[in-house]
């Protein structure tokens, strides 16, 4: 379908909206002449765009949205974005802000369209993955061949643009840092075409899909580090909003943070992050990137304390620094490492700054960059990268470029000496020299160093070598080598740094939920991090999607489920882990629907099921194995709650009761109970661990007349 009109059509006509609003001095001035543009619009030829076309994938809608339907006389604001996109992720905070604002019923509609850059951003599972991780709560379409992008001659993500009650075009904003006009554009917006009686006040039909992750005790963990010495793990539970502090063996020891996000310092039982991402540890401390509050943080575990080392706690746009760390802004830290910069063992942390495509230094004690000069302890500056993104080398470290760094790992050995750089949005992995800041390429991309484009999944020698977006690095000095979270090809790789040649360790390629346990036959669902443990043994991996932490074993080539025991001495989150809906299964979950039964008004239902685990296998230990009974579309026959419980024992059967409401409501048809079961086992002479899940659908008839007494269901079930 060709397009009536595009931004071509709009970006001259607002220009002069824009040099107008520049020169307004007060708020009334500038309400005053976007009130004027809009009449003029009004008068003017109608700008009119496409529909979004038919067949397109959505979600957090009840359906397909059309604007000459679903939202006809609403304000429709539509956000192209991608979701590697550190841009697009800024405007979700501007978003939110306009959601709290206004909702459906005064007339605003904010539709994100996904137009991905990475072939794995079409997929819809992983964009359902991103629209949870970053907690999106309008209607997202998938427009994964950009249709409507290059209908409106979209140019660069992220793009905002608003349209009128008609589907016509009024403004547009291309990049981010745009919220005070994006509040102006949208209140007088909405007032105008509400005084013209245009708007209308229906709802639209919007379905979140935030409550239906499985029961999960971690969710989306973003990195995990190692203190080697002392055999503890640090894990980003990024979802969660907090930092859970780990023995090797799985024991929790500290939960800091979470569930819901925050940013408070003090101790360790009231202190709260926001999607929290880097995590370095050592002794009894741990550095956190606090990405989404914009912050480094600090955990004391010995004085139970947690503080802010740098960052004001709102973005940043400075590309140099150079205050102390609490007076300076940053932009979306997303990784920290420990090291030395002219003076004393780990007195400099080094951190990705994704926001702003660089690499900084927070002093923790006296010491120098290279080539650079003295800077105090507390002191938060820029070491390599310009600001630009861009997949520039330099023998300079200011004038080398980076796009969206997401993961460090230093070497300071020799011939290293270097910190690798985990450069996402350039699909490369890039060495930083401590003894002089040279950038140069490792493996990925390409000679360009402004094609961003250059990604795949190839193994081979350097620039031959392709990646997809990867976001985490891991040093292993024992062996020379870098081990790297590949991410969006789903798979952990290896790089020989002397050769620069990057080989496929494990992973299909495929984004699943699969332990082989062989490397080869192991699936991965966008794996964020990575840490090197027990002398080079193990690789310790955050599976992101996949809401866990896998174990590599690199001597047996296997890969095990992490056990993570929530029984710890800190305070656990207030709020139950549980879903306040029926979680999705798997697709290859078995669903099994059973022959009716009869029951009465306040009669108790017991269904009775025995599991039965593969022979040589046992129950995961703390591991989140629970079942879950539902009625969808007839909560009221559980009182409108969900009932849930743990499974720990599977020797003797399960036994879930409900009682039925004593008034059974008019005209039901085909009412029933859902029984779902989630289960985590690992093989008895090893570590290999696995979920798996079913479904039992138990349709009731129903009789009115009240009676008592119990009716059991029998069912039995052998995964």
């Amino acid at each position: 379908m060709a397009s009536q009109c595009s931004l071509s059509t709009l970006f001259p006509i607002q220009s002069q909206l824009d040099c107008d609003l520049e020169e307004a001095t007060t708020q009334q001035e500038k309400e005053n002449l976007v009130y004027q543009y809009l009449r003029k619009l009004d008068e003017g030829e109608d700008l009119k765009i496409p529909d979004f076309q038919t067949g397109l994938e959505w979600l957090n809608t009840e359906g397909p949205l059309s604007l000459n339907k679903e939202l006809a006389g609403k304000v429709v604001l539509l956000d192209f974005f991608t979701y590697c996109c550190i841009n697009c992720m800024h405007i979700l905070p501007d978003l939110h802000h306009l959601e709290n604002k206004h909702s459906v019923k005064d007339g605003l509609v904010i539709i994100g369209v996904h137009s991905a850059k990475f072939p794995n951003e079409k997929v819809l599972d992983n964009i359902r993955s991103a629209v949870l991780r970053y907690n999106i709560c309008h209607p997202v379409v998938n427009d994964s061949e950009a249709l409507l992008w290059h209908e409106l001659e979209v140019s660069c993500w992220p793009t905002l643009v608003m349209l009128g009650p008609r589907g016509n075009l009024l403004f547009s904003l291309v990049g981010e840092g745009h919220r005070d006009r994006l509040m102006l554009f949208t209140s007088i917006a909405l007032r105008h075409y509400g005084e013209k009686g245009l708007l209308s006040t229906h709802t639209v039909g919007i379905k979140l899909y935030r409550d239906s992750l499985p029961p999960s005790v971690l969710s989306f963990p973003g990195k995990v580090a190692i203190d080697d010495s002392r055999k503890r793990l640090a894990i980003a539970d990024t979802g969660h909003h907090r930092i859970l502090v780990m023995t090797v063996n799985g024991q929790l020891e500290h939960v800091i943070g979470g569930p819901e996000s925050g940013r408070q310092d003090g101790d360790l039982s009231k202190a709260s992050f926001n999607s929290p991402q880097g995590v370095a540890i050592k002794g009894d401390t741990v550095y956190v990137a606090d990405t989404e509050n914009h912050l480094i943080r600090k955990i004391d575990l010995m004085e139970r304390r947690v503080s802010t080392l740098a960052g004001v706690g709102s973005q940043g746009t400075d590309k140099e620094g150079g205050a102390m760390g609490p007076e300076q802004p940053i932009s979306s830290p997303w990784d920290v490492t420990l090291g030395c910069a002219g003076g004393d063992e780990d007195n400099v942390l080094w951190i990705a700054m994704a926001g702003t495509h660089q690499i900084w230094a927070l002093f923790l004690a006296d010491g120098k960059l290279p080539k650079g000069s003295e800077s105090k302890a507390g002191t938060c500056v820029r070491w390599a990268g310009s600001g630009n993104e861009e997949n520039r080398n330099n023998s300079y470290p200011h004038k080398a470029s980076f796009a969206q760094p997401s993961g460090l790992a230093l070497a300071p050995q020799e011939p290293w000496s270097c910190l690798y750089v985990a450069d996402s949005e350039s699909s490369t992995i890039r060495t930083l020299a401590l003894k002089d800041g040279a950038v140069k390429l490792l493996v990925g991309g390409e000679r360009d160093p402004m094609n961003l484009f250059a990604f795949g999944d190839v193994d081979g020698k350097g620039v031959d070598a392709k990646l997809q977006h990867p976001l985490g690095v891991a040093w292993a000095p024992e062996q020379s080598l870098l081990y790297v979270a590949d991410s969006y090809n789903h798979k952990i790789k290896v790089i020989d740094p002397k050769m620069k040649q990057c080989s496929t360790l494990a992973g299909t390629g495929e984004a699943g939920a699969t332990l082989g346990p062989e490397f080869d036959k192991s699936c991965f669902n966008e794996p964020g991090g990575l840490c090197v443990g027990d002398s080079g043994k193990l690789l310790y991996m955050a599976d992101t999607n996949n809401h866990q932490i896998k174990v590599l074993d690199l001597a047996s080539k296997t890969v095990s489920l992490f056990p993570v025991s929530m029984d710890c001495t800190d305070s656990v989150p207030s709020k139950p882990l549980r879903p306040t809906k029926a979680p999705t299964l798997p697709k290859s979950a078995p669903r099994k629907e059973l022959p009716a039964v009869a029951v009465t008004a306040g009669q108790t239902l017991v269904m009775s099921l025995t599991l039965s685990l593969p022979q040589g296998t046992k129950l995961t230990e703390e591991a989140p194995s629970c079942w879950v009974l539902s009625a969808e579309g007839n909560e009221w026959l559980l009182g409108d709650q969900l009932v849930t419980g743990d499974i720990l024992d599977l020797s003797t059967p399960l036994s879930i009761t409900t009682k039925l409401p004593a008034v059974l409501k008019e005209s039901i048809s085909n009412p029933s109970l859902t029984l779902g079961v989630w289960v985590y086992y690992c093989l008895e002479t090893g570590n290999t661990c696995m979920m798996k899940a079913a479904s039992f659908t138990q349709p009731l008839q129903l009789n009115a007349k009240l009676g008592d007494g119990v009716v059991t269901v029998s069912l039995a079930h052998t995964f």
